[in-house]
């Protein structure tokens, strides 16, 4: 091979090889560029996140004290909105409906899993219409009466309900939510007639055993742990096979003579279907860094909830067994849809 012939060989495959790899940067750039578009850059504007209830509650408590955090970290301001009222249905179906871009969020607890057993028909399709980004936390529930109660423990409420059947009521924070349920199972377990006063949230039945309007309210523990310090309310007992560390001479239902009688309510952030899989999973990063903070950890372990942290996917498939287990538990205390 002369030395013309073996330089023209070697110039076409150096021109090759630099149009391949000129293809390659192209692609490299224009991937990148895809996944910049996709949710890269995510946040560069304020964060909404909705909270479907009145302020005070524990999906309020829980959606405050992740959105303190993740401004912390992103430098971007996450804020939260109250939109109460039907259940958790408006505010939820507004961030169903909301734009998919990530600036719109949804603060959704165990009550979600439950809208489908108390509504014929929900302004939003339930299982596809949002997606589940991960848990916040997972918390017990406790029973609480006012202050100025007869009931010093479980059993004298009980006993006393069995024999004036409708004389007392409980509260709950709206027709079909987690302490509306809660308490049906109460009602089941126990044998009871006792009447239901909805109000608009968790924080506002609260105010309505410590007021003395309704009688007993069964809710999650960051809810009812202030007022039980406080001396606002009494605490006659809490679910879990053990008692809270933070609540320890409070009896677990088990003890308490109710031993079927079993809850827990975990709270979560949902984006409106079609949201960019890359901003669902940056947020769930996001959380999770923030649920491994130990200043956080405290504050929940105060309240007697657990961090959580579950990935999109097992979020999703947690959801739906939730909305079985729920649905089981309407039928049982025959809870009809609307």
């Amino acid at each position: 091979m002369n030395f013309k012939r073996r330089t023209l060989m070697t110039t076409t495959l150096m021109t090759a090889a630099l149009s391949g790899l000129a293809s390659l940067n192209g692609a490299a750039t224009a991937q990148t560029a895809a996944s910049t578009s996709s949710g890269q850059a995510w946040p560069d504007k304020p964060v909404r996140i909705v909270v479907p209830y009145a302020p005070g509650g524990t999906t309020d408590y829980a959606a405050r004290q992740i959105a303190q955090k993740l401004t912390e970290q992103t430098r971007q301001s996450f804020y939260v909105e109250n939109k109460a009222g039907a259940s958790g249905t408006i505010g939820t179906d507004l961030v169903a409906k909301a734009a998919p871009d990530g600036y719109t969020l949804l603060t959704n607890d165990t009550t979600y899993a439950m809208l489908p057993s108390l509504f014929a028909k929900l302004p939003w399709d339930h299982a596809n219409g949002l997606v589940p980004v991960t848990t916040i936390a997972q918390t017990p529930v406790v029973l609480v009466v006012g202050n100025a109660s007869p009931f010093k423990t479980l059993a004298e409420l009980v006993a006393h309900a069995q024999k004036n059947p409708g004389k007392l009521n409980f509260g709950s924070g709206g027709a079909g939510s987690s302490t509306h349920l809660s308490a049906e199972l109460l009602k089941k377990e126990g044998r009871l007639f006792i009447t239901h006063i909805p109000y608009k949230g968790a924080g506002d039945a609260m105010l309505g055993v410590m007021s003395g309007q309704v009688d007993l309210l069964i809710t999650a523990s960051p809810t009812a742990i202030p007022q039980i310090r406080g001396g606002k309310v009494r605490a006659l007992a809490v679910t879990g096979d053990k008692r809270l560390p933070s609540l320890p001479d409070v009896p677990t239902f088990k003890e308490a003579g109710l031993r079927g009688y079993t809850v827990t309510n975990w709270f979560g952030l949902a984006a409106p279907r079609g949201t960019p899989p890359a901003i669902v999973d940056k947020l769930q990063a996001e959380i999770k860094k923030a649920l491994a903070d130990p200043a956080l950890r405290e504050r929940f372990a105060q309240q007697g909830a657990q961090p959580g942290g579950m990935s999109p996917a097992d979020f999703a498939a947690f959801i739906k067994q939730e909305t079985v287990i729920w649905s089981a538990v309407a039928k049982l205390a025959s809870v009809k849809p609307e």
